[in-house]
């Protein structure tokens, strides 16, 4: 969550005590879930406008998706499988080497 441990939650929810008191605590937890509910229900808008607009194709799109990092990093993966299926041609007529055989030399070429 964030990357807020326990600790510092204890700490937040101890300063929250201090400053605001007992007796409002409730009503401000009961405000920040509203927002949050609200601001939930904002982004599923969004994102269900934007599928829409994009038409069918796009169905399983999601919000994350569209994070420029997720692309950068989906396009350079997709590039290193084809790379790597690119980097083994087969040679047809070609065998490896025997333990201790010395691979063809022609004096003449050099």
């Amino acid at each position: 969550m964030f990357g807020i441990g326990l600790p510092e939650l204890a700490v937040i929810m101890l300063v929250a005590v201090l400053v605001f008191g007992p007796d409002k605590l409730p009503d401000l937890a009961r405000q920040a879930g509203q927002l949050l509910r609200q601001a939930k229900k904002f982004a599923d808008s969004a994102r269900d406008e934007l599928r829409e607009e994009l038409g069918p194709e796009f169905a399983d799109l999601e919000l994350r998706d569209l994070d420029p990092r997720t692309i950068v990093r989906k396009h350079i993966i997709e590039a290193m499988n084809d790379a790597e299926t690119e980097a083994k041609p087969k040679r047809k007529g070609l065998k490896p080497l025997k333990e201790g055989e010395l691979p063809p030399y022609d004096l003449e070429a050099t």
